[in-house]
């Protein structure tokens, strides 16, 4: 992850703030966020009593703050009525793979441990909670702090996320939201009330969001001696597709997004270019430059914010020494097929041979399946 042109929007900022909201702050803001710095303002939310305390000792910055809560919908909420009573998880395998059952070992290890090791592992679940029935609504904190203006939205709590995102629903464009990462579920049935990929992303689109970037993550079966195959077992290439960070954006150069377009103040859409580049997505700020180059160079130099995002475009490809912006674009004009991705090699498993030689160096040298 590259936070340079990050950094280097954040220096232009003038009227505006970078606003980030954080649900399932457990470890911590995002430390990417923190380019930018004095105009940086965060609110992050965690069910934990004791991880908030001890983040909120922590924090240095005076406008970060962290929310102990259950955050959900009110009860009144129409979505609300629609999942009382539903089962979150559906069709999940998870407890079918060896993953799973990793989880609860780590479980059952954590019941003795310090609580500063429960919290890096996430196991909020041992520490002090905050009261189940006294339910969180973010939009109603912003409201009551007088925040009008976000940026990005982070929802990652493993449950509610979909009633969570429901909450916002109406008050994206009031709000000015420019982005959201979204944790999403690849397993799941057909009802719209699930908290599914497609749901979510059938949500996101009728309210005006593109998806950036889409991170999947995998998880073997328990069928499989995957702690002796591979070194993660809890998370792989060869498992079933299960959960995923989905990245999503307002797209003001796309066709169809005008009237956003003309809407948006140069502050915002430098933003959005400076979301794109965390979110490891050059091409897309390059783009905002751009397609906006006369309503940004007031406030940076187009010019050197491309430099940037040529610098890092080539970095993600494995360039040790990056060429000028301009050569950059020459060099894809004139050889276009050298840019072009290597062909794809699909994945070869391990032969029962190799398996069974891991497991027989496992056997012998335990330690060697953790390194």
């Amino acid at each position: 992850m590259s936070t340079a042109f990050a950094s280097f929007v954040a220096g232009s900022l003038r009227l505006e703030r970078f606003t980030f909201v954080d649900v399932g702050c457990s470890g911590g803001i995002d430390p990417a966020w923190r380019v930018f710095g004095e105009r940086l303002r965060a609110l992050a939310f965690d069910a934990s009593v004791d991880e908030c305390e001890r983040l909120t000792a922590a924090e240095e910055h005076p406008e970060v703050r962290y929310i102990a809560g259950f955050v959900g919908l009110p009860s009144d909420h129409p979505f609300a009525a629609q999942v009382a009573g539903k089962h979150r998880y559906v069709r999940n395998f998870f407890q079918r793979s060896s993953a799973g059952r990793i989880a609860e070992l780590q479980q059952e290890r954590l019941k003795s441990a310090s609580l500063e090791e429960k919290l890096q592992h996430n196991a909020w679940g041992m520490t002090k909670l905050a009261d189940p029935n006294k339910v969180v609504v973010v939009p109603s904190v912003l409201k009551d702090l007088g925040w009008s203006d976000v940026d990005l939205i982070k929802i990652d709590i493993d449950g509610p996320d979909f009633e969570v995102l429901h909450s916002f629903d109406g008050r994206f464009d009031e709000l000015g939201l420019l982005s959201a990462r979204l944790e999403v579920n690849l397993n799941g049935g057909p009802d719209s009330w699930e908290h599914t990929f497609h749901n979510t992303d059938r949500f996101m689109r009728a309210r005006g969001f593109e998806l950036l970037a889409l991170d999947v993550r995998n998880y073997a079966m328990s069928a499989l001696p995957s702690p002796f195959a591979i070194t993660s077992p809890a998370q792989s290439v060869t498992g079933r597709p299960f959960q995923a960070e989905a990245f999503y954006a307002r797209d003001p150069a796309g066709p169809d997004w005008s009237t956003l377009a003309a809407a948006m103040k140069p502050e915002k859409l430098a933003k959005l270019a400076a979301i794109f580049s965390v979110w490891n997505q050059p091409d897309a700020a390059a783009e905002i430059l751009l397609a906006f180059r006369d309503r940004l160079t007031a406030l940076f130099d187009i010019d050197s914010g491309l430099e940037l995002l040529a610098g890092q475009a080539q970095a993600q490809t494995g360039a040790t020494a990056a060429i000028p912006y301009r050569d950059y674009i020459a060099a894809f004009e004139a050889g276009a097929p050298t840019f072009y991705p290597p062909a794809w090699v699909p994945y070869t498993p391990a032969t029962p041979r190799s398996r069974l030689a891991a497991a027989y160096k496992a056997f012998v040298d335990p330690d060697s399946v953790s390194r």
